[in-house]
């Protein structure tokens, strides 16, 4: 069993960083290989119109199974389970759901890997024993999402393998095609800022999101990545490591313990979301999150 997620364990640590934010893309890429949450964020979602803001979202939303309490927990659970029920539809002649075990299972999958990637791509990797309490608290987080006891791995060595397996299988698809169209031409979130800035921000997902796919993966996409990429990447890897690990991890993962609690709240005053930000867009309105 696994010790809950308090203060100083390795979840709470590491789930929430700021850090993992640079993997956005990589994630998101990662999640749409599946031909099953390709079916289903294509029918379901409006990834591509905003695919930053869907990600924000399911970050929230799993933000409450690490921050937000157990109560919290089973209410957001519930939740999540209700609404993807009605995700349905039918791909390549066959029907899909939102709930197909694997595919559910797989989107949990990679939101567990990214801490521990962005450790060691931005950080310093987790120890062995950080690593067996880090995935024995996010295992519990998928039994309380209703992932499949025998669709998770036992420890992290087994989680790798199935991972690894996982993304050998995967392949270029149009979602994925989309996705980097989106990244590249999707309007700024807010008016006041600078064009410059937002072709910039885009530049760098697109380069982060090379930089940190598995390579044999970014090869078979047909992403290319040279010396000089390279290069580029350790020289940013490096400053971002100077800067951020003599930050305290209490504030380096305090804006998703805040959003994590801030979420609980919402979840149970939908009406005073909706009236926050004047459209019907609350918790429960759009479910676009996790598999969404």
């Amino acid at each position: 069993m696994a010790p809950p997620i308090v203060r100083g364990t390795a979840a709470w640590k590491y789930f929430g960083d700021f850090r993992d934010g640079l993997l956005a893309g990589q994630v998101l890429v990662l999640q749409v290989a599946h031909p099953v949450v390709t079916a289903g964020v294509r029918d379901h979602s409006n990834y591509t119109e905003d695919p930053w803001t869907r990600l924000m979202r399911t970050g929230a939303s799993l933000s409450i199974y690490v921050y937000g309490g157990d109560a919290g927990a089973r209410v957001e659970a519930a939740r999540l389970r209700s609404l993807h029920r009605t995700f349905t539809g039918v791909s390549g002649g066959r029907r899909y759901s939102a709930l197909d075990p694997a595919a559910y299972a797989w989107v949990h999958a990679t939101l567990v890997k990214v801490p521990v990637d962005a450790q060691r791509f931005f950080g310093h990797p987790l120890s062995t024993s950080e690593l067996d309490e880090y995935y024995a608290q996010m295992r519990d987080v998928g039994r309380m999402l209703g992932v499949r006891e025998q669709d998770l791995p036992p420890d992290w060595a087994a989680f790798e393998r199935y991972h690894d397996a996982m993304v050998a299988g995967f392949d270029l698809n149009p979602a994925i095609t989309t996705l980097f169209e989106t990244i590249r031409t999707v309007d700024k979130p807010v008016s006041w800022l600078p064009d410059s800035w937002w072709r910039l921000h885009a530049r760098v997902q697109l380069f982060l999101l090379r930089a940190t796919l598995p390579p044999e993966f970014r090869a078979r996409l047909g992403l290319q990545w040279t010396v000089a990429d390279q290069r580029r990447f350790t020289r940013f890897a490096r400053w971002v490591r100077l800067l951020s690990t003599p930050i305290p991890a209490g504030l380096r993962t305090a804006h998703m313990r805040w959003i994590g609690k801030l979420n609980v709240w919402f979840r149970a005053h939908p009406r005073a979301y909706r009236l926050l930000i004047r459209h019907d867009n609350g918790p429960g309105a759009r479910p676009d999150t996790h598999l969404s």
